[in-house]
């Protein structure tokens, strides 16, 4: 892939030897963003347009590097070193490096670069408890609808987490969800609810496990979780539907 960067024009390699192309809506952020191929294509589009393409490019490339474990927690990666690495300069690196700080993955490191967060048991233990204060409210009213959601068509969510859990794939997995718990949020019709429970939980997603094995089991047990949760939802069993979220969330699994 390409290895230059003319703020904007390519597009930022795959980050390390299990990344895929660099996503560019995998993490529901910036989904309106323009592909650098149909920026090539339409050269009438702004450069600032071009230029935040590739920034949401590499902020996927390393949210994905992180989930990997690609990026270790203590080590303190400069902002050049990565760019080269992701085919890109310096400066679209360092604004995501920036949103990440600001999302409590990474800490700024004056005159050095960034270095990967460590996951303090204490503060993950503090993030499920606030998301169990945000979640469980809403899904237990939504349980309580007549008529029911369509929890059915959810279960397409839960399979691709389950799908993605099953392959060991941790940053597809972070993605999927995600996009399952937005996708059941969404139906409580407060989207500013939605925004802050997707904040929390991507805070909240754990780093890897120490080993292939121990990542995929823990991958495919929080997966299971996700079935567990639309049966109780289905049968209106509220006890069920409370226990298995805070199970889920203090699990600090997904």
């Amino acid at each position: 892939m390409a290895q230059r960067d003319t703020r904007g024009s390519a597009a930022p390699r795959p980050y390390g030897a299990r990344g895929g192309p660099a996503r560019t809506r995998a993490d529901g952020d910036d989904a309106g963003r323009t592909h650098p191929a149909a920026a090539a294509e339409a050269p009438s589009v702004p450069a600032q347009v071009r230029r935040h393409s590739v920034r949401g490019q590499v902020l996927d490339a390393l949210r994905a590097a992180l989930a990997e474990g690609e990026l270790a927690p203590g080590e303190v990666y400069s902002a050049p070193a990565l760019g080269r690495r992701l085919g890109v300069s310096a400066t679209p690196v360092r604004e995501a490096m920036l949103r990440l700080a600001a999302e409590g993955s990474v800490e700024v490191v004056p005159n050095r670069g960034f270095r990967v967060a460590g996951r303090d048991p204490a503060a993950l233990a503090e993030l499920a408890e606030v998301r169990a204060l945000v979640e469980v409210p809403v899904l237990l009213r939504l349980a309580r609808l007549d008529p029911a959601p369509d929890w059915p068509a959810l279960r397409l969510l839960a399979e691709r987490c389950a799908a993605a859990a099953a392959r060991g794939e941790r940053a597809a997995y972070a993605a999927a969800d995600r996009a399952f718990h937005r996708a059941l949020l969404a139906l409580g019709g407060n989207r500013q609810l939605v925004l802050v429970a997707d904040d929390l939980h991507r805070r909240a997603q754990w780093p890897p496990a120490p080993g292939p094995a121990a990542g995929r089991a823990a991958l495919v047990a929080d997966a299971a979780e996700h079935t567990a949760l639309l049966d109780a939802l289905a049968a209106r069993d509220l006890p069920a539907v409370a226990a298995v979220l805070r199970d889920h969330f203090t699990g600090a699994r997904g």
